[in-house]
Formats: structure tokens, C-alpha cells, sequence
């Protein structure tokens, strides 16, 4: 399913599997034995949303062959992936957790997709976090937590907005205050935008954020537009997802038709621009930073990205 303006999904279909493929590797994460990160809660939204593609991470043995078959090394890819989304949620929850140390009482998630940060993380007693997302995602979060008893840990507030249309009026609608510092997060999610929809997300982050404000981006690294990378990593995963659809019986959506890969304006040069002060770490850096590797005869095992944190000056 190609992407298309103002277009919506299922969270079973299209954007949606992404949501869920990375609730998987948070959960293979959280249950394997030296875990970076806990979500008690990911296992319970793939329980809800059925088998599919996105329960590839939860392999507990092998894999079958005809995927094997389609990606020889895909124990190793599988493994790196899960050392990626874990180091990237350990990254955005620290984040959080400096924010709200500092006195940032306020929280937004940009795309909030299925990680449930109101119900896993600890929060200052006075904070206030705001989730943005497609009606339908926030609907299938909250069914299935609500289902399992569980209670957010922080004053939460879902807002129900596309953020390719005016999500600023809604997220004031329902409480924030721009007059306010706040801590901003976009995981996961500029690929998903075209260059001018995510200029205009910056543009309006900007405009809500007083100095003092903070946002973490996970932002495009150096290669991330590379033809070349691109043309392999498609080629790999046109012959897994021909595998997998003769094994599941059902399509799956090809990433690279769900991203708009077109160059763009940096996000960090973009925020530097209006007076915040950047810094940025490579995807490798962080991993090591966490102590991860991953095999360096094993090309594009995790995205080419870059893990950028700012803070508004003036």
C-alpha cells in the first residue's frame, strides 16, 4: 500500500506494521536476559493485533527456511534490529527522564505509535504528557491496555490529530501551554513525512517551544539517502517479503514504499537555524555507548541514523 495525502491505516496495515514491528523487538528486548529497557506492555498489543510480519522479532528458535532461505543471515539481522530499537527506546526514555529532572513538566510525543512511555516510565508527580496520533493508533492503544487493567503513571493525554494537518490548535485544545517550557520526541518518524510537511514540523515545534524547551529526534544519518543503500536494502527486502507472504498467505507492505525518500532540510541544521543548541550521535556510537555491537561484515543491519538532542537558547 503506497502512501498517498491524507491517507490512513489499520493498525494491522501499512504505517500501522511498523508500529507493531517495533512493539516486537521491545518486547523480544524486555524478555531476553540482559534487557536494556522494560515494556511489560508490547507483548500484549501483538496478542491483540494477531500474527503477522511484525512477529518475526519473536523468533525463540529458528526461523523458517524459506526465510532463511531469502536472507541467510536473518538470525543476525533480526538480533541487530532488536539492539537498535532497544538503544533508540533507551535513548528517548532517558531523554524524558533528564527533562523531567530538569523541571520540564510537560511531554510531547510526536507519532506516538504503540510505545506506552505513560504506563512504563516514572514521572514527576506535577507532569502532563501529550500523545499524538492517528485516531485508529490511539484507539488500539488505549482497547488494549484498558483491556489489561493497566493505568498510566502520569496525567496522559491522547490527541487524536494528523500531523499533516493542524495538530498545534489541537494539542493547545486539549491542555498544552505554549508558554511553558516543554520536551518534545519524534521517533520513528521523519521518514514517514515529505521534506516540506517536515519542515513544517519544526517550524510549529518552534513556535510552541519557549526557550528552555528540548526536543529528541531520531533524524537521518549521512547515508541515509544513499542510492546505492537504498537500491540494496530494497532488493533484500523484496526476496524476504515474497517469503513471508507465501508462508503468512497475506501482503506486506514494502517499507520503502511507506517513507518518502527525498532530500531534505537537516533537522538539526533546521532547529540551529532558530536558536537551538544541537548535538547529535551516530547510530554506532550509541549502540557502543550501550554496549552493542553489530557484526561489521554485515551491511545496513539498522538504519542509517542519527539520534539528535536539542535545547532552545533564544
Amino acid at each position: 500500500m503506497a502512501r498517498s495525502d491524507g491517507d490512513s491505516w489499520e493498525i494491522t496495515e501499512s504505517v500501522g506494521t511498523t508500529a507493531l514491528g517495533v512493539a516486537s523487538a521491545r518486547d523480544a528486548e524486555t524478555r531476553s536476559a540482559n534487557p536494556l529497557i522494560s515494556d511489560p506492555y508490547a507483548g500484549h498489543f501483538l496478542t491483540a493485533a494477531g500474527e503477522g510480519v511484525w512477529s518475526m522479532y519473536r523468533f525463540d528458535g529458528e526461523p523458517p527456511a524459506a526465510l532463511l532461505e531469502a536472507e541467510p543471515r536473518l538470525v543476525e539481522r533480526i538480533a541487530a534490529m532488536r539492539s537498535y530499537v532497544a538503544c533508540r527506546t533507551k535513548f528517548f526514555d532517558d531523554f524524558f527522564r533528564e527533562a523531567g529532572e530538569a523541571g520540564i513538566g510537560q511531554a510531547v510525543i510526536l507519532a506516538a505509535g504503540l510505545d506506552a512511555r505513560a504506563w512504563r516510565l516514572d514521572w514527576p508527580a506535577d507532569a502532563v504528557l501529550f500523545e499524538l496520533d492517528l485516531p485508529k493508533v490511539l484507539a488500539f492503544k488505549a482497547d488494549t491496555l484498558d483491556a489489561q487493567g493497566a493505568a498510566p503513571r502520569v496525567r496522559h493525554v491522547p490527541v487524536a490529530a494528523d500531523l499533516r494537518d493542524d495538530w498545534p490548535a489541537a494539542l493547545e485544545a486539549n491542555g498544552f501551554d505554549s508558554g511553558r517550557p516543554a520536551a518534545w520526541i519524534a521517533e520513528g518518524l521523519l521518514p514517514y513525512l515529505p521534506p516540506a510537511a517536515q519542515d513544517l514540523l519544526f517550524e510549529r515545534v518552534d513556535a510552541l517551544s519557549v526557550p528552555g524547551s528540548r526536543i529528541a529526534v531520531e533524524n537521518f544519518g549521512e547515508d541515509f539517502f544513499n542510492p546505492e543503500t537504498l537500491a540494496r536494502q530494497r532488493e533484500r527486502g523484496q526476496a524476504f517479503r515474497r517469503a513471508a507472504e507465501h508462508l503468512q498467505g497475506q501482503d506486506i507492505p514494502d517499507v520503502a514504499d511507506l517513507w518518502y525518500l527525498e532530500e531534505r532540510t537537516d533537522a538539526g541544521e533546521f532547529l540551529a537555524e532558530r536558536g537551538w543548541q544541537v548535538t547529535s550521535e551516530t547510530t554506532p556510537a550509541l549502540l557502543e555507548r550501550h554496549g552493542r555491537s553489530i557484526p561489521a561484515d554485515l551491511p545496513d543491519a539498522t538504519p542509517h541514523s542519527a539520534f539528535l538532542f536539542a535545547q532552545k537558547i533564544g
